[in-house]
This record gives structure tokens, C-alpha cells and sequence, in this order.
């Protein structure tokens, strides 16, 4: 397991790798394991002096969470511990990286999906390249998007993050930028030359700023973005007052984005789409409040049917044929949506202070 995530001090930087190309560097319970308590000590460790976060092998950053393992979990011995223990250490861990009192860079190269977007988005500066692929496709396997993401697809300009998370919708550099789940873009020839000048910086002035000096000498104008010209369309269609007149209005459009997202939205478990649209009503919340309601919702959705019907259909199977649990968005009740924003008593996430 030690060779799955590497942990190296490399001049001033504390450095983390990725190391599971093979499954786009996929984060395991064991890697959360080894990740969180580095980023604890490095905090407290005058000669670390920022932290960068990058994924081996030139595909993915991070494709997000080891989600079959949850799935094989279950199978094995009814996975009851490793769901919750799964979610909350990784939740204390997106929440360590929001918190990190040092500069903490991100190189978003490549997939970032998921949990690769919790431990990018909830950190200081985000770096993506002409090869980044950013998505929160969890409503495709019957989960909704996490690791905070309650507040960053809420600060996305008007409606895009409500879009971004019930379409799962894949944008690129610009895009990222554009919605501020990216600060910066470096072409991908650029990353290793920007990881060897943070590592060489010594411990004058003000870290923060020189990082962010560093990076901006290897930035680059990354293109256009895309979603600025469909916003005011995006903002119009994602206005209904729920997931059916938003599928109602998405009928009404002939443009190729609204194609899209019709798709993806028919491909989409119904009752995670009614669970995102009502997450997502809460607005901008604190990270810890975003976890905190995360949490708690995962508790109630690893008791259900969707999630691992889900994962069997696209990760395991790979038959891409889900039968989910209702058939359409219209048959699932606001009674079913409330249930899973109860509170679940002393198994709440908590956090150390």
C-alpha cells in the first residue's frame, strides 16, 4: 500500500504523489491513511514550506475515490465500518487540506473527478493544464457530489455548478478557470520545471505570494472558455424549481449542450438527481457544514440500493445498464428525499478542533 501515494520532502516542498496510474490514481481508504497524517506533520514543520499534490503517470490527477473497494467491501463482510470509516477520513482529510496554513498547490493534470476534486478545489492554488478533465459525475452511480462540493459548485457563476452536478458535465482548463475550481493554467511541459522551482525556494519572504509569483511565470493564457456564451441559457434552464422542470425545460432546447445534458440526465439515477438538486439548495455553505451534510447524506445512501447498483453497472459489470431503484424522476417523493437529510445521531461527522 505504501507504494500506492509518495510521500517525499524534496527541498522546501512536502510532495505527494498519486501513485495508482493503472486506476487514474484513485484514492483508497489506505492512502487517505497515509496522506492526511503527512499533511499534519508538515504543518508543523518550519523546513516544509508549501505542499504540492500531483498524480503519477500523465492521465489523471486524481479520478476520485476507490469506490469498489466500498462496493467489494459490502460484498465481503457487509461493509458497515469501511463505509463510514471511508467517507469520514477522507471528509477530515479534504477538510485538513481547506485548512492547510501553508501554501498547498495542486497540479489538476489530467481526470479530476470526485474525490480528486476534494483534495484540489478545498486547497490555496489549483493548477490545470491542456490536459485536465474536471467532472463531479457521481450521480451517474447513484452518490452525489462530495467532498465540499456542496459550496464550490455553489460559488460557480449562476446556475453552471447546478449544472455541472446533475449533468456531470466534463470541462476543460478554460472552463475550470472560468468557475474557479482552477487559479492558474500551466501547459503540462511546464509541471515538472514549476515543481522543481518550489522545491527551490528558500525561506525568504512571504512563501504564498513567491509560489504564487513561480506560478504565474510558468502560467499561460489557457484558450477561451466555453460555458461564459451558454450561462445566461444554462442559468435560464437550471431556474426551475425542481429536477422535473429542469428536465421539462432541457426538452424545450434544440442546442448541443442542452442535448447533452438530456442525456446525461436520463442516464442518471432519478433519486440522486433529486438529492443533488436539494444539496445544492442549502447555497454556500462553510467547508465543515459542507462535509458535515455530505456525511451524513453518504451514511443514508450506502443503506440504499442505487449507490452499488451503480458501481456494479459501470465499474464492475461495465455493462453500463443500471436499474435503479425508481424509474423516473417523477416517481421519486419529497418524503424519500427528506429521509436522507435526518440526522443519523452519534454517528455524525465530527471534527477534532
Amino acid at each position: 500500500m505504501s507504494d500506492e501515494i509518495l510521500i517525499e520532502h524534496q527541498g522546501a516542498l512536502g510532495l505527494v504523489t498519486l501513485n495508482r496510474p493503472q486506476a487514474l490514481n484513485t484514492l483508497s481508504l489506505a492512502m487517505y491513511r497515509r496522506f492526511d497524517p503527512a499533511l499534519a506533520a508538515w504543518a508543523g514543520d518550519p523546513a516544509v514550506r508549501a505542499v504540492l499534490v500531483r498524480g503519477a503517470g500523465g492521465r489523471a490527477f486524481c479520478a476520485g475515490g476507490d469506490v469498489v473497494a466500498i462496493y467489494d467491501a459490502r460484498a465481503k463482510h457487509g461493509g458497515a465500518g469501511y463505509k463510514a470509516d471511508f467517507f469520514r477520513e477522507e471528509y477530515r482529510l479534504v477538510r485538513r487540506v481547506h485548512r492547510f496554513p501553508k501554501p498547498y498547490v495542486a497540479l489538476m493534470n489530467g481526470v479530476t473527478m470526485g474525490g480528486g476534486a476534494g483534495v484540489a478545489v478545498n486547497g490555496r492554488f489549483r493548477v490545470a493544464t491542456d490536459a485536465t478533465l474536471f467532472a463531479m459525475p457521481e450521480v451517474q452511480i447513484g452518490l452525489f457530489p462530495d467532498v465540499a462540493a456542496t459550496r464550490f459548485l455553489n460559488l460557480c457563476p449562476g446556475r453552471i455548478g447546478l449544472y455541472l452536478a446533475l449533468t456531470g458535465k466534463r470541462i476543460g482548463a478554460a472552463d475550470a478557470m472560468f468557475c474557479g475550481l482552477a487559479t492558474h493554467f500551466v501547459p503540462h511541459q511546464g509541471l515538472e520545471p514549476l515543481t522543481a522551482a518550489l522545491a527551490a525556494l528558500d525561506g525568504q519572504g512571504d512563501a504564498a505570494a513567491r509560489i504564487e509569483a513561480e506560478i504565474a511565470r510558468f502560467a499561460a493564457d489557457p484558450g477561451p472558455a466555453s460555458l461564459p456564451a451558454l450561462q445566461p441559457d444554462i442559468d435560464r434552464v437550471f431556474a426551475g424549481d425542481g429536477v422535473a422542470a429542469i428536465a421539462a425545460a432541457l426538452e424545450h432546447e434544440s442546442a448541443d449542450w442542452a442535448r447533452e445534458a438530456r442525456a446525461a440526465m436520463a442516464t442518471a439515477s432519478p433519486l440522486s438527481l433529486q438529492i443533488t438538486f436539494r444539496q445544492l439548495r442549502h447555497g454556500v455553505m462553510s467547508v465543515d457544514a459542507a462535509l458535515q451534510l455530505e456525511y451524513r447524506l453518504t451514511q443514508h445512501i450506502m443503506d440504499g440500493h442505487d449507490f452499488f447498483e451503480g458501481i456494479r453497472a459501470l465499474l464492475i459489470d461495465k455493462d453500463r445498464k443500471p436499474r435503479w431503484q425508481h424509474p423516473s424522476i417523477a416517481s421519486v417523493t419529497d418524503a424519500e428525499v427528506d429521509a436522507y437529510f435526518t440526522p443519523i445521531g452519534d454517528r455524525e461527522l465530527t471534527f477534532d478542533p
